[in-house]
C-alpha cells in the first residue's frame, strides 16, 4: 500500500513540475528567459504520463536546437547574447542589494527596484542559465570539428621489425 502512495506522490510532483515548466516556458517565450528550454523540460516530464506530450517533445527539441544554433551563428550575436546575460546578472545583483533611489529617479521611491530580493534572484538565475546555454550552444555548434583521431605513427621498434621481415 505504501509503494502505491509513493508512486502516486511522485506522479503528482512530476506532473506539477512539468506543468509549471510548460507554463513558465510559454511565458518565457515572450518574457526574458529560456522559454524553449523550459517548455522542453516540462514536456519531457509530462511525456512520462501523457502521449500527447511525447508527440510534441521531438518538434520542440528540434526547434530549441535550431534556435540555439542560430544564436551562436555569428560573433555579433554571441557577444550581444553574452552582454545581455551579464546585464541580467548585474541587474539581479543590483536588485538584491536594494540601493536607495538615485536623485534622478522621477517617481516615488517605493517604485525603485520593486519586488525585492525575489526578483533579483530570479534575474541572476535567468542570466546564469542564459550564459550557460550560450556556452553549451557554442561548444555544440561552433566548437572544433569532431574528426576521427588519426592512427598513431608506428614506433621505431615497430618500423624496424617491418624492415627485418
Amino acid at each position: 500500500m505504501r509503494a502505491r502512495g509513493g508512486a502516486a506522490a511522485k506522479r503528482i510532483v512530476l506532473e506539477t513540475l512539468g506543468w509549471l515548466l510548460v507554463v513558465g516556458g510559454i511565458a518565457a517565450l515572450v518574457l526574458p528567459g529560456p522559454g524553449l528550454l523550459g517548455l522542453f523540460a516540462g514536456l519531457a516530464l509530462l511525456s512520462q504520463q501523457y502521449e500527447w506530450a511525447e508527440r510534441r517533445l521531438a518538434p520542440v527539441k528540434k526547434k530549441a536546437l535550431e534556435t540555439a544554433e542560430d544564436g551562436v551563428r555569428t560573433w555579433p550575436r554571441i557577444i550581444g547574447s553574452c552582454l545581455a546575460g551579464a546585464l541580467l546578472v548585474a541587474a539581479g545583483v543590483l536588485w538584491c542589494a536594494q540601493p536607495p533611489a538615485p536623485a534622478w529617479w522621477p517617481i516615488s521611491e517605493r517604485w525603485w527596484l520593486s519586488g525585492g530580493w525575489g526578483v533579483g534572484v530570479t534575474q541572476v538565475l535567468s542570466g546564469l542559465i542564459a550564459l550557460g546555454m550560450i556556452v553549451y550552444s557554442y561548444r555544440r555548434f561552433r566548437g572544433p570539428a569532431r574528426t576521427p583521431a588519426p592512427e598513431p605513427l608506428p614506433t621505431r621498434g615497430a618500423h624496424d621489425a617491418r624492415l627485418q621481415r
